[in-house]
């Protein structure tokens, strides 16, 4: 089965001014990154602001990604939701457009204990073929919902096409921890992209990195530099990559990434509401704090 490695861009969902899902700009992003050298693309994700679509709009964005992107990259559809019956018809709507594979993230705002979390996932999981994967998304900040190590194990032994995690969390003890899974045997994939090089050297296989929408070529230097054993150069490039992030707001307003993304060519388009665009006065500012970590070239 496929796992997701390297830089894992999880991707923006640019909207038109009337709040409508914008597929053309959808294909620039996608052709954009694939052409920087990203190695996998992750729509629908928080970056994505996926509890604020409907079904029949996270279908749209899966499709579109994935038809643009032709096999040029990996592709996994993020396809957590409120909903559980919701989230099975999204899986299975990403297998059938030829995704190749998918994120789960954790039920959320509800408490969920650890015998309901190894159930939720083997329910989802059982309703997919056990050779398409599967990543559980765990990102306690936002969904509310941890899994510790022992929780983890267990999804684990009883979901064959669970293959790894993507962790969402800036805890190095728990990200160590989820790399003895299944003996070793487990994709561990990290979501502060600014903790992208130390993540490679614990034996991490990538970082999704919501800042890599916007300016995806630090993150893949670090991946080519850590690669090569070029330990020293992909330190200074990780330390530059860090203060970018902090410009970037480290994803905590998707605003940045999309106002960025249209500065560099990209049409980013809209938030959707209840979430607001930037003012004037800070997209004039940010366009000063980026520039000097945009590409010359």
């Amino acid at each position: 089965m496929k796992t997701l490695f390297g830089v894992i861009t999880a991707m923006t969902t640019p909207f038109t001014a009337d709040g409508q899902v914008d597929t053309e700009a959808l294909e620039q992003q996608t052709d954009f990154l694939i052409d920087k050298g990203v190695n996998c693309l992750y729509p629908c994700g928080t970056t994505g602001e996926m509890y604020l679509m409907d079904e029949a709009e996270r279908k749209l964005v899966a499709e579109t990604v994935v038809r643009r992107a032709a096999g040029r990259v990996t592709v996994f559809i993020h396809c957590g939701a409120m909903h559980e019956d919701e989230v099975v018809r999204l899986c299975r709507h990403a297998r059938a457009i030829g995704a190749d594979g998918v994120g789960v993230v954790t039920p959320s705002y509800f408490g969920v204990n650890p015998r309901a979390m190894v159930e939720y996932y083997r329910r989802v999981c059982s309703q997919l073929p056990e050779d398409f994967p599967v990543y559980v998304y765990v990102i306690p900040q936002l969904a509310m919902n941890d899994i510790d190590f022992a929780t983890m194990q267990q999804i684990a032994d009883a979901c064959p096409n669970v293959v790894g995690v993507k962790y969402s969390f800036a805890d190095m003890r728990r990200f160590t921890e989820y790399l003895k899974v299944r003996g070793g045997k487990f994709s561990v994939v990290f979501g502060p992209d600014d903790l992208f090089l130390p993540a490679l050297v614990m034996g991490c296989e990538g970082t999704v990195s919501g800042c890599s929408s916007c300016i995806p070529e630090p993150f893949v230097e670090i991946y080519r530099l850590f690669r090569a054993g070029e330990y020293d150069k992909a330190r200074q490039a990780q330390l530059r990559c860090f203060d970018m992030t902090r410009v970037l707001k480290g994803g905590s307003d998707m605003s940045v990434f999309k106002n960025v993304q249209t500065l560099r060519g990209v049409r980013g388009g809209h938030v959707r509401k209840p979430l607001l665009d930037l003012p004037e006065a800070e997209v004039q500012a940010l366009k000063e704090a980026i520039a000097p970590y945009l590409p010359k070239n």
